[in-house]
């Protein structure tokens, strides 16, 4: 962890400097700001334009040793009640080419730009290596909390380093990948930093010369299809976003946070004992032994696609996003999920872990 470094200049205009007052609303509704489009009312929401915003909500009289709750593009969270912390409304824009070395191209982009709108953006610019991670819901500071994956790529695998702010001491520090401790779905900001610091930007580092990534058996299944033996990043991104759009549902049109449970990490002593007694099962063999079951096949063979509990549901075409049908409680998506969890535990003895933090 080192002091926030000195950046080369942007490559496009900066935002407007930040006003020397917080953007504060009272009992602000949450629904908008939330995929699933659940009801929650915050009792106090401050809009965060800038690592300066971060700083005056810390030495505010009234906020500043007051809990606080990070929000992002709100499409990995359950709210299931009101939130009486101050909610911290992340809306840092910005991005940029840092630099460009023989071997890589680092790209920076603020916390609050669309996950989405970045990937697009740098394969428009000829800097590919993101392709795999098109159409993830979301903003760029949740990418690295999360650990954002999909079809063989993770954050991780594109990280360079992000700064932060600490929400006690108002400081800005710059994380490398060793500190963020990334793991599955997981990183140091679900861990001990949980709540105690804001990411405010984040730097990838897209490899040079670029290598496709396509072992992914649904894009396997794309390559051979179309022929091509050397697709290049462009087609990938469509590829991706092609498949992703079949599968899951988007928010825009039924409340959702995409896949609701992780993919669950076996023994490979387990593994050959699912497999012998369901040899169907969709199952990932992983390098360093273990073997990542296919959490929407478990949910699947349990019977639970189409099916509801109250206005929340298993998505009919996906069995692992579960979907807010209208008017849905956050206690009905938790209800369903718990549902899920224990009819998996009982005919597999696999207990199924959300990727979404329940609030």
């Amino acid at each position: 962890m080192a002091e926030n470094r000195p950046m080369p200049p942007s490559t496009r205009m900066p935002p407007a400097a930040p006003t020397s007052t917080l953007a504060v609303q009272r009992r602000a509704s949450l629904r908008e700001f939330n995929t699933l489009g659940l009801p929650a009312v915050a009792a106090t929401l401050v809009r965060i334009a800038s690592d300066a915003d971060v700083r005056r909500v810390v030495d505010h009289p009234e906020y500043g040793r007051a809990p606080k709750f990070i929000l992002g593009g709100g499409s990995n969270i359950v709210l299931t009640r009101d939130v009486a912390a101050v909610v911290l409304k992340v809306e840092i824009m910005g991005r940029r080419l840092v630099r460009e070395t023989a071997d890589a191209w680092i790209v920076e982009a603020g916390a609050g730009e669309r996950w989405h709108d970045i990937v697009a953006w740098t394969l428009a610019q000829g800097w590919p290596g993101l392709e795999n991670l098109a159409l993830i819901p979301g903003t760029v500071g949740a990418a690295p909390v999360q650990n954002i994956g999909a079809y063989g790529v993770e954050l991780k695998d594109r990280f360079d380093s992000l700064d932060a702010v600490d929400l006690v001491t108002g400081r800005t520090v710059t994380l490398d990948a060793a500190a963020c401790h990334f793991g599955y779905r997981d990183s140091v900001f679900k861990q001990h930093l949980a709540g105690k610091s804001v990411v405010t930007r984040v730097r990838l580092r897209l490899p040079r010369p670029w290598q496709p990534v396509t072992g992914y058996v649904d894009l396997e299944r794309k390559r051979v299809e179309s022929g091509l033996a050397a697709p290049d990043a462009h087609t990938i991104f469509e590829w991706v976003c092609a498949i992703r759009r079949a599968k899951l549902p988007d928010p825009a049109t039924i409340g959702n946070v995409g896949s609701f449970f992780k993919n669950p990490l076996v023994s490979p002593e387990q593994c050959r004992d699912i497999i012998g007694r369901d040899p169907e099962i969709v199952h990932y063999p992983l390098p360093d032994g273990t073997c990542k079951l296919a959490a929407g096949w478990l949910i699947d063979a349990c019977g639970w696609k189409g099916k509801s509990i109250g206005r929340a549901a298993v998505h009919d075409r996906h069995a692992l996003v579960l979907v807010n049908r209208g008017g849905a409680s956050g206690a009905e998506v938790v209800t369903l999920a718990r549902a899920i969890q224990e009819s998996v535990y009982g005919r597999f003895g696999i207990r199924l872990e959300p990727e979404p933090v329940i609030v």
